[in-house]
């Protein structure tokens, strides 16, 4: 545990590195204060022993002289609290720019990250790593970086002053240190665990609440609210518990040493007072002693005031570079790169694939598809068939064979490259907070408005756009549900279309539209996949009769191909499927 977070400690210290200027101005304003700090029970104790002197000889108060000292006290205090507020105001900024490095790099990382990591992962828990834990550290570095530095130099030189005053009576208020030390040492080995546990179920709620809030309709439709309550209760009361039992365990510390400290205030009243007595001390210099162990077990107190947050920060750390520490997408050795022309040959050769080891998939699996072809992916639920286009755009690698485009195996090529050859059109349409121009030209940033009109026109969504509220001007909310799902699907199929794609994948583009918007889309893709190489995934078979070639999976394996007339024709599988099809529809 020590090693991982003086770990976690250097690597947060690369994010500072590069304002490392700034940080030393910082460091040194506070050594600064910290002197002045120390000078200051010293310089205030001496107007008293002055005053106790003249009272003593019956002489006159010395006013000349003690006017000098609280002028220049009143200097000292000035500089103190402005190099105190400096300070301050450098570590913020260096702060706030090395959290501001980390997030950029926990953003660049998700975007390396495979698609498997995602599937595995709540999105909700993954937002949480990059606002809450990051939050955690940055609040944590802020607050109590320079108190940490203060503390600790600050004792040290409040020790040096007491020294210089009363050895004896220092050696007393020394116990303070090593007590409080142990004191805070077994309360974080305790409470450490919750604050772990803290945070995970942080990550837990987030992600249930955003899971739960982007299907609020679905939720509301069915009547689970009170099914969800439960669940949301029962990980709030788990985050409430451990977050109860972390404060609670850690707010013992602070009591715990003020009970150290003021004991050494006891015993060091009733030993300066005899030391007076005996002519060993002054009444000023007792008081700077006083003063001296406040300055001692304050910064121990503060220490253990930010227990809290360094906890609580340390469980953040650990989130936030697990996911940076993640495996990414392995980076290609041969980097193959794109030929100038493309024809859209893509051939399946002995393809073998599982997510599990012990689970196979898909299993020597073998496809020619020729340039302008299009081919339509039938089969029931769980056989294969998105898994196929996961491999074909190479979310995920094949374990056992290659996947081809002109010859050419995509594992030898660049994945953006891969990637840059296709237009996707999937089930779930997905739109972005933006206008529906914007939208639109997201499948190609440097479109042209009239471009995107035309992409629009083909989609046949063009009529749709100029009756909405503010035409192609129009803003998409955060949920997208300000316009239908029909119309979300003709707009991403407009965002594929100015993408001007040379392989097209429509992944159940159809099946959450009605008859007539289908017949739009229907129209709309003809003319896309006129001269594209062209792969749907089909849930409505009536959709692909016209299909170059149909693929009809299960259990990972293709099991039939051919085209609609002779595989049904064939009375197998696929005929099955679709009487079943058109009974349903029928009835």
């Amino acid at each position: 545990m020590k090693n991982q977070f003086l770990s976690s400690l250097k690597r947060l210290g690369s994010y500072i590195s590069p304002y490392k200027w700034t940080f030393f101005l910082a460091i040194f304003l506070t050594l600064v204060a910290i002197v002045l700090n120390a000078m200051l029970p010293f310089l205030s104790g001496l107007p008293t022993t002055e005053i106790a002197k003249n009272i003593a000889e019956g002489t006159g108060v010395n006013f000349p002289y003690v006017f000098r000292l609280v002028v220049i006290i009143l200097i000292v205090g000035l500089v103190y609290s402005a190099s105190q507020y400096l300070a301050s105001f450098f570590i913020t900024n260096v702060v706030q720019h090395a959290m501001r490095d980390l997030r950029q790099d926990i953003s660049q990382k998700i975007n390396r990250l495979p698609v498997s990591y995602f599937d595995t992962h709540q999105y909700g828990d993954v937002l949480s790593r990059v606002t809450n834990d990051v939050d955690a550290i940055s609040n944590a570095m802020q607050q109590s970086f320079i108190s940490i530095i203060n503390a600790f130099l600050g004792i040290a030189m409040a020790i040096i002053a007491m020294l210089t005053i009363n050895a004896t009576m220092t050696l007393i208020v020394l116990v303070i240190v090593p007590l409080s030390l142990v004191i805070s040492r077994t309360i974080v080995s305790i409470s450490q665990k919750y604050f772990r546990e803290q945070q995970k179920s942080l990550g837990d709620l987030n992600g249930f609440v955003q899971e739960n809030l982007t299907g609020f309709s679905i939720l509301k439709l069915f009547g689970r609210e009170q099914e969800t309550l439960k669940e949301f209760t029962a990980i709030n009361h788990r985050l409430g518990n451990n977050g109860f039992k972390a404060a609670a365990i850690s707010g013992l510390m602070m009591p715990l040493v003020n009970l150290v400290a003021y004991s050494v205030y006891i015993v060091i009243a009733i030993v300066g007072a005899f030391n007076i007595i005996a002519g060993v001390l002054t009444v000023g210099n007792l008081q700077a002693f006083i003063q001296y162990i406040w300055q001692v077990s304050q910064p121990v107190g503060q220490i253990t005031q930010l227990s809290a947050v360094l906890q609580s920060a340390s469980a953040a750390t650990k989130r936030v570079f697990e996911i940076l520490d993640e495996p990414e997408e392995v980076r290609n050795t041969e980097n193959i790169p794109l030929p100038e022309t493309i024809a859209g040959d893509v051939s399946f050769k002995n393809v073998s694939f599982s997510y599990t080891p012990d689970k196979p998939l898909i299993k020597d699996l073998n496809i020619e598809v020729k340039s302008g072809q299009t081919v339509a992916i039938v089969g029931p639920t769980g056989a294969g068939k998105t898994t196929l286009i996961n491999l074909l755009m190479r979310f995920y690698d094949v374990d056992r064979g290659s996947i081809q485009i002109d010859g050419i195996d995509t594992k030898a090529m660049d994945r953006s490259d891969v990637r840059s050859v296709f237009g996707m059109v999937l089930q779930d349409a997905w739109l972005y907070n933006a206008s529906i121009l914007e939208n639109i030209r997201f499948g190609k940033l440097d479109a042209t408005n009239y471009e995107v009109v035309d992409a629009a026109k083909t989609a046949n969504v063009d009529h749709f756009i100029r009756t909405m509220p503010d035409g192609y001007d129009m803003q998409i909310n955060e949920e997208g549900s300000n316009i239908s799902l029909g119309q979300k699907q003709l707009i991403t199929i407009a965002r594929a279309i100015i993408s001007d794609p040379k392989i097209l994948i429509l992944d159940e583009a159809t099946s959450s539209v009605d008859t007539r918007l289908e017949s739009l889309i229907q129209k709309a893709m003809d003319k896309v996949m006129e001269g594209r190489t062209s792969f749907v995934i089909a849930h409505r078979l009536s959709t692909i009769r016209n299909a170059d070639l149909i693929l009809v999976m299960n259990q990972g394996q293709i099991i039939e191909q051919g085209t609609h007339d002779s595989l049904l024709e064939r009375k197998g599988f696929y005929e099955q499927l679709y009487n079943s099809q058109f009974s349903e529809e029928a009835e």
